[in-house]
């Protein structure tokens, strides 16, 4: 697991440059560090050793020294990748899995991405072609960003890398700001910066004497298979999930697992427990608020598996990481289970340096309520001579009711039902939706993002889906659109920024593409989420814990909001800085802040704004960048919350 970054040009490179981006990424890798340079490129890496400790260092070269790799991420079939590189002749230098790169390019061209299992970001340089590939994992564990500059490229793991060059721009990307407010992150391809781009997942980048093309390699294929009795589909879900679960305990350093109290996490605990020798340890972060504490239900699994297990309780006062947070993450998002994620994390790395998580079983096996619920709504369809009216009274409902009011909640779905699925699944997952961004927008952001519409997104991801029912069609936007842009990136920061490698069984891209196969009523069935998963763990897990209504990983948002994070809220929002910018108008912020106060529920939305101001006056105003600031004032006035830990 590492950090990565370079520099590839027509003209000499500036190796100095990828030696300022390697020291920003110090912890993704604090254990080593390596460098390659000659006429055309200049590769860095920032080393976490975990397979081949000693061994391992990168860069990796083919045998003659023409071809280099730097690599983040894990394969888990490098044995078997290996030993059919040496039954072709190859010679290894070391013993773990970041050579296999060099080798199998050599062999197989590009098409060696369809050979990997795991997760990874890398880049290989074939000197003598002067041609660079780039390669994103196949769901985006790992990132990938890039720039192109002239005759030259740019490439890293992080944004905070990208920006040491003095020339990279440091102006907001306008049409970037438009999605993030509705999906709460900045999904790829963009970057929240001008002329910065993200590699996809799933996508391979190749620069060859000054031109660049990006394509795709890999989506996921919800056609309909095979059907299988329930019992034999559970049998199998069982037999992957121990297989993946195996593949991804190789490790020379400590490991252990996130164990949240949900299904999921859970899972892959009883799972380790089944494959793997010695005990475990397992983590959990709860809350003194009883609507989002699941440690009991942990403690449960915990104590079933015998598992060295820990435990840690997150309060308001926790969020005197924010800056620290707001630095990692190095662009807007606003997703608050950022914050729990963070600690399990870093009291996680006090006793391991791997752990596991349940990540994906959610979008592999109908786990969100929403699936249910829009599967119910796609049943009672309104007939379309009266959608526009049920649109129309539904939003009126909704508008003038307190949120999560029961005439509220009557609103939104009289509201959905006069909607197509694509516009009626958009609306349920927007923070801000269109006309409220509308409302929020200063004249001038306006005039500047008409036209511009983030739900096209959406749009894009369900036209391209094979699946054939409602629940299939969700589960592929959300692969494609949410597991992507929110929950992978949470666990990258949240794990790396803690020097920790995490792993999900449940993202085992063989494990997945079975699971794409099934009928939506293995995942959905008569309001039941995760129909199978449940059944298949029957015999695992506590009958309490696999019964319970999903909780979620989230924090007490709203309430934090009217006490210990109000007045945060209001300086950050309002202040001289923030009005200064002509983004939003005040008075309709403001309304906001005041709406909030008073019972209405705009935590999410408070939320949004507020990372994306405190990101701009980190990396903006203060030009934050490198080695972690002390100096870079992440919130102006009166709040305690504002510099950066160390």
């Amino acid at each position: 697991m590492c950090g990565i970054a370079g520099v590839v040009s027509t003209e000499r490179p500036d190796a100095d440059l990828v030696r300022r981006m390697c020291d920003a990424l110090i912890h993704r890798g604090p254990d080593d560090v390596g460098y390659h340079e000659d006429a055309h490129a200049a590769l860095g890496m920032r080393r976490l050793a975990i397979i081949d400790v000693v061994g391992g260092a990168q860069p990796v070269y083919s045998e003659d020294g023409s071809i280099a790799a730097v690599f983040n991420g894990e394969l888990y079939n490098f044995p078997l990748l290996r030993e059919e590189l040496r039954k072709r002749g190859h010679r290894f230098r070391s013993d773990g899995d970041a050579e296999c790169l060099v080798h199998a390019y050599e062999v197989f061209g590009d098409e060696l991405v369809h050979r990997l299992r795991g997760m990874f970001a890398f880049a290989i340089w074939d000197a003598p072609r002067r041609r660079l590939l780039l390669g994103r994992d196949r769901v985006g564990k790992k990132p990938l960003y890039w720039r192109s500059h002239g005759r030259s490229l740019i490439f890293a793991s992080e944004l905070k890398a990208l920006v040491q060059d003095p020339a990279a721009p440091r102006e907001v990307d306008l049409v970037a700001l438009h999605h993030y407010l509705t999906f709460q992150y900045v999904p790829a391809p963009w970057s929240i910066y001008q002329g910065i781009r993200k590699v996809p997942p799933g996508h391979l980048l190749v620069w060859e004497q000054g031109d660049v093309d990006v394509f795709p390699y890999w989506r996921l294929d919800c056609t309909p298979g095979e059907i299988h009795s329930e019992a034999e589909a559970a049998a199998r879900l069982r037999d992957l999930l121990l297989d993946a679960t195996r593949a991804r305990l190789v490790s020379e350093r400590p490991l252990g697992a996130f164990l949240s109290g949900g299904v999921d996490s859970s899972a892959v605990v009883a799972a380790m427990a089944r494959v793997s020798e010695g005990r475990i340890k397992t983590f959990n972060i709860g809350f003194a608020e009883q609507d989002f504490d699941e440690r009991r239900y942990a403690r449960l699994v915990a104590e079933r598996y015998g598992t060295d297990h820990h435990e840690q309780v997150v309060t308001p006062s926790a969020l005197d990481v924010l800056p620290e947070l707001t630095w990692h993450f190095d662009e807007p998002f606003a997703d608050s289970s950022a914050i729990p994620s963070f600690y399990v994390a870093r009291m996680s790395r006090d006793h391991v340096a791997v752990v596991l998580n349940g990540d994906g079983a959610d979008e592999s096996f109908g786990g969100y309520r929403r699936y249910a619920a829009m599967a119910k709504i796609q049943r009672i369809r309104a007939p379309r001579p009266v959608r526009g009216v049920l649109e129309k009274a539904g939003a009126l409902l909704a508008a003038h009711s307190r949120a999560r009011s029961r005439l509220s909640d009557v609103g939104r779905v009289v509201e959905l039902l006069g909607l197509p699925e694509q516009l009626r699944y958009a609306r349920l997952m927007s923070c801000f939706t269109p006309e409220q961004k509308m409302t929020v927008y200063s004249d001038t952001l306006r005039e500047q993002l008409a036209g511009t519409d983030s739900f096209r997104l959406l749009n894009d991801a369900f036209a391209a889906s094979r699946a054939d029912t409602c629940v299939g069609r969700l589960l592929d936007v959300d692969v494609n659109t949410y597991l992507p842009g929110d929950l992978l990136v949470k666990m990258d920061i949240a794990t790396m920024s803690n020097s920790l490698e995490a792993r999900s069984p449940f993202l085992d891209h063989h494990l997945m593409e079975w699971a794409a196969s099934l009928p939506s009523h293995f995942k959905v069935r008569s309001g039941t989420t995760k129909y199978l998963l449940k059944k298949a763990l029957a015999g695992w897990l506590p009958a309490d814990l696999i019964k319970r209504p999903k909780m979620g990983f989230g924090i007490p948002l709203a309430a934090w909001l009217r006490t210990d994070l109000r007045d945060l809220s209001w300086d950050v929002l309002t202040d001289r800085t923030a009005r200064s910018r002509d983004l939003f108008r005040n008075d309709a912020v403001t309304k906001l802040l005041r709406q909030h106060g008073k019972g209405h529920d705009h935590g999410s939305r408070i939320w949004t704004l507020m990372q994306f101001e405190l990101w701009h006056r980190m990396f903006i105003d203060d030009r934050c960048t490198g080695i972690r600031p002390r100096g870079c004032q992440a919130a102006q006035g009166s709040s305690p919350h504002a510099r950066p830990g160390n």
